[in-house]
């Protein structure tokens, strides 16, 4: 039983995580080098990930600044970040690549509110389907006489506890970033 609530209990905090990860990749009105962790560049016919093929500043709060490590991927890089969902247009210079973001709509803050508590649920649900499984094998733990009832009833008051940790993490994470995108 204590092997199943661990293991659930990692689960949820992996999901955790990945939606900290995809609220980090939505954009606010600062400019920050996580935007950048989902763009994969065709890099000699090898899809790579950008954050491996260059560094990244942020000089102001709505410029990034990417220095590539191979000046011969410049070209490859700045398609990829046209290509990609950030809405901006890279400028190169021959050294670096330049990214200025426009400034912020209302109506663009509220797709991203939207956008932001889309990537909440998918999160909630993630937990909540760890939290079914890691039920189901207690069942069955109950079910073939290697538990007791009583042992059973009180693991899953401690699963719904970790669960609702979760969930409630999750919902704290949406209302800062719901703030941090609406905040003019």
């Amino acid at each position: 039983m204590d092997e199943t609530l661990l293991e659930a209990e990692d689960k949820m905090d992996k999901s955790v995580g990945a939606t900290r990860e995809e609220f980090a990749a939505i954009r606010a009105g600062r400019a920050h080098p996580s935007m950048f962790s989902k763009i994969v560049v065709d890099y000699y016919g090898a899809p790579t990930p950008l954050q491996q093929l260059a560094s990244f500043t942020a000089p102001e709060p709505r410029v990034i600044l990417i220095s590539p490590f191979d000046q011969g991927a410049m070209k490859n890089i700045e398609k990829a970040i046209r290509d990609s969902d950030l809405g901006v247009n890279p400028a190169d210079d021959g050294k670096l690549i330049r990214c200025v973001f426009p400034e912020l709509t209302e109506e663009r803050r509220k797709e991203y509110v939207k956008v932001a508590r889309t990537k909440a649920e998918e999160g909630r649900v993630a937990v909540r389907n760890t939290r079914r499984s890691a039920k189901q094998a207690l069942e069955k733990l109950d079910k073939d006489g290697e538990a007791g009832a009583d042992e059973v009833a009180a693991a899953e008051k401690q699963l719904d506890a970790l669960t609702k940790g979760h969930v409630d993490s999750i919902d704290e994470m949406l209302k800062a970033k719901e703030a941090e995108l609406l905040e003019v």
